[in-house]
């Protein structure tokens, strides 16, 4: 996925692109939020000089200082920040001078550099490394970065002047990226509230404070119900099926908690554990199942249930304050879907064909559990294993088999690297120098092929207690010709570190690999003047599209060629092997389908909901309520849970996917469309410029839809991606 959760107010939506309306983060209570987001006397702030944001950052190209950055520098770092960018913001504002884009937009792109520099390390902080300290800074600060935000948003002198060069914008001489940065603003100002009355402008400053508060919490909740769930096992004997390295990272596991000669399963944060796959134990395979639906809902302090339902209530209000039927439509109307119906129409078109190839794979894996007299029914925490059974038996393939020819760092630099530098003629050298918040962190320069500098290039794979669940992309500075900045991305993964010996990965979790390098690309190649259409600063139903387009390199002939080597032997992946992979595609595809779009329909279901129509929850009603949402959608499936659930579903409550978690199929259609035009076209550095030209350069400056249509040179069509999943004949 790629992460742009709360980066506040300038950050989140003037460098964010179409990211539109007050940015949200999260609390636990409304006392709190309001009491915290009331306006506070003017006083001046000062950073001490030991601080190290009070200073220039003297590292190439604005690496984080991470030798110098501590826990106790982010809280009057960013509040300092923040009123320096609001005394910037209120000169621009307050100027006698009559608006020109100059004076005004322009202006605006130059605020909140200093915050831009603190917010970017503390969020990576709190998702990648947080702590304690960092927990009670995040609940800190999420109201007033909201707050933040408001004052901006909310600003009547700003919205004038914005409002003015908007009217007058047919006479100003802009070019197009100065006339959509001013458009695009423009609409951003309106959808915030700009022209609500004063007293709506106060409630929905209270709102937006409350949301935000309670997205911090929510996300804090769901990292505590990840490490306070996780299995501990008592006996090896339990862990059959499970290879030496697994086992032996789980002993580890369970020692750092105080468990020694015990084995603990750290759950991940979707619904169906990968682990699933390996375990014979079915006793063992159901326990872990249910801790990882109960996530978020046990009655203990981390439950988010009351959270939910506060949060909903929130959003349908401030929707209908702003003008709209539901929340949904509010968050959709910007983005390349414009409509739910539009959302709604794609999503079900590709329910009953998902749910028939369901039914035709759960007969075959009943099958197989009855031709080994298990004498028991499909449940959803056998579907795992008796898949990757099927898979064997089919294919002749094995996980474990494969694994050996996918060492983590051959990956990156033989398959993630050598296709960037097939395609967009990228270099990558590692930089040791730079300091890091964790040793296992490593960082690349990059380089065209000129040897132009481009940027760098952090990666973070392993998985840790204090890191939050799955895989994002995220950025220290962004692309932009206007600040003269180049491009510092970051990527993080969860794969679970082995006790000695190589990092062998799964062919899910290279494909992970390659796919959240694909957002890394689309901020490494940004090329744009304004911070605000920096690389994937894209509406979020385009945004995955550059990331799921890359993962078909992962097992591209060429680059598979070149990157899996048997980390033992050195020989290169037999040619068997590959074909086997190749035969596989499809398999399976039904249910990774549905399970997709039950987590999507439930974003949508939960997001469509008009004030007046939003259901009474209750922690008792919960789960009934959820299976009705999902039972209305054909979704209520036992076998396939939704990939996550409500109470852990980080993307649409603890992020900015919110009634967009929908885009990641959007997107798939371009990607699939994407894939069939390098089919007939090749991988070259001809082709791979005319995308890196036409799209991955671009951010949000011109057109989403306009920018794939100039890659491709024809519209996108959908069958591709349906005769991908088999839900349609070639």
């Amino acid at each position: 996925m790629h992460l742009k959760r709360f980066l506040p107010v300038i950050i989140v939506s003037f460098f964010f692109g179409c990211a539109s309306a007050p940015v949200q983060t999260q609390s636990a209570t409304s006392d709190v939020a309001q009491s915290s987001a009331e306006a506070q006397p003017e006083q001046e702030l000062t950073l001490d000089s030991s601080n190290p944001f009070a200073h220039d950052n003297t590292l190439p190209y604005q690496a984080p200082e991470y030798d110098k950055i501590r826990t106790e520098h982010f809280v009057p770092a960013l509040k300092f920040a923040m009123a320096e960018q609001k005394k910037e913001i209120d000169a621009i504002a307050n100027q006698t001078e009559a608006p020109t884009f100059e004076n005004t937009l322009v202006a605006m792109q130059k605020t909140g550099q200093r915050f831009m520099r603190v917010a970017y390390v503390f969020d990576n902080m709190t998702n990648a490394y947080t702590n304690d300290e960092l927990k009670k800074a995040e609940e800190e600060m999420a109201p007033l970065f909201s707050a933040h935000n408001d004052e901006i948003y909310l600003n009547d002198k700003l919205f004038a002047r914005i409002d003015a060069l908007y009217n007058d914008r047919a006479n100003l001489g802009l070019d197009s990226e100065s006339m959509r940065l001013l458009e695009l603003t423009h609409e951003d100002f309106l959808r915030a509230g700009a022209k609500l009355s004063a007293a709506d402008k106060e409630k929905i400053k209270q709102m937006n404070a409350e949301i935000s508060s309670i997205s911090t919490k929510f996300g804090q909740n769901i990292l505590s119900e990840m490490n306070s769930s996780a299995v501990l096992v008592d006996t090896r004997e339990e862990l059959a099926g499970l290879s030496d390295a697994e086992i032996a990272a789980a002993a580890d596991a369970a020692k750092a908690r105080g468990n020694e000669g015990k084995y603990l399963i750290v759950l991940r944060n979707t619904s169906v554990q990968p682990i699933l796959a390996s375990l014979e134990n079915r006793a063992l395979r159901e326990r872990v199942h249910k801790a990882s639906l109960q996530r978020g809902m046990r009655g203990n302090e981390a439950d988010n249930r009351d959270l939910v339902a506060r949060v909903l209530k929130l959003k349908a209000e401030r929707a209908k304050m702003l003008g709209y039927s539901s929340h949904a439509a509010y968050k959709v109307e910007d983005q390349c879907a414009k409509t739910v119906d539009a959302v709604n129409a794609m999503l079900g078109s590709m329910v009953d064909a998902a749910r028939a190839s369901l039914e035709r794979e759960a007969a075959e894996l009943q099958a197989v559990i009855d031709a080994q007299k298990g004498g028991f029914k499909l449940e959803a925490w056998d579907w795992p294993y008796y898949a990757e059974q099927l898979r064997k038996q089919k294919y002749a393939i094995d996980e474990n088999q494969l694994k050996p020819y996918f060492e983590l760092n051959t990956v990156i630099e033989k398959g993630v690297f050598y296709a960037a530098g097939k395609l967009y003629g990228l270099k990558f050298v590692e930089r040791k120098d730079l300091p890091v918040y964790d040793p296992d962190v490593r960082v690349w320069e990059v380089f065209d092929e000129d040897g132009t500098a481009v940027g760098l290039f952090y990666g973070d794979y392993y998985a840790r207690d204090n890191k939050r669940g799955g895989a994002w992309m995220s950025e220290y500075v962004q692309q932009s010709k206007l600040l003269g900045t180049k491009p510092v991305i970051l990527n993080q993964l969860n794969v679970t570190k082995p006790a000695s010996g190589p990092t062998l990965l799964t062919t899910d979790e290279v494909t992970t690999l390659f796919h959240e390098f694909g957002h890394a690309l689309h901020g490494l190649l940004s090329n744009v003047t304004y911070p605000e259409f920096s690389g994937t600063n894209v509406p979020r139903d385009f945004v995955e599209f550059p990331s799921q387009f890359n993962e078909v390199w992962a097992f591209w002939p060429e680059v598979l060629d070149n990157y899996a080597i048997h980390y033992e032997t050195g020989e290169k992946i037999p040619a068997e092997l590959v074909q086997k992979l190749k035969d596989s595609e499809k398999f399976n595809q039904g249910y990774a389908t549905v399970e997709y779009l039950g987590a999507a329909m439930l974003d949508q279901a939960w997001y469509q909901f008009d004030l007046e129509h939003l259901p009474v929850i209750t922690r008792d009603g919960f789960e009934a309520l959820e299976h009705q949402l999902l039972a209305g959608v054909k979704l209520d499936i036992p076998t396939t849970p939704p990939r996550y659930r409500t109470t852990y579903f980080n993307h649409i409550f603890a992020n900015s996917y919110d009634a967009g978690y929908y885009a990641y199929i959007w997107s798939e259609v371009l990607d699939a469309d994407a894939v069939q035009w390098f089919k007939e076209h090749g991988l070259s550095r001809e082709t791979g410029q005319k995308l890196r030209d036409n799209v991955l350069s671009r951010g949000n400056s011109v057109d989403p839809m306009t920018q794939y249509k100039s890659f491709a040179d024809r519209e996108p069509s959908s069958d591709y991606l349906l005769i991908r999943r088999g839900l349609k004949s070639e």
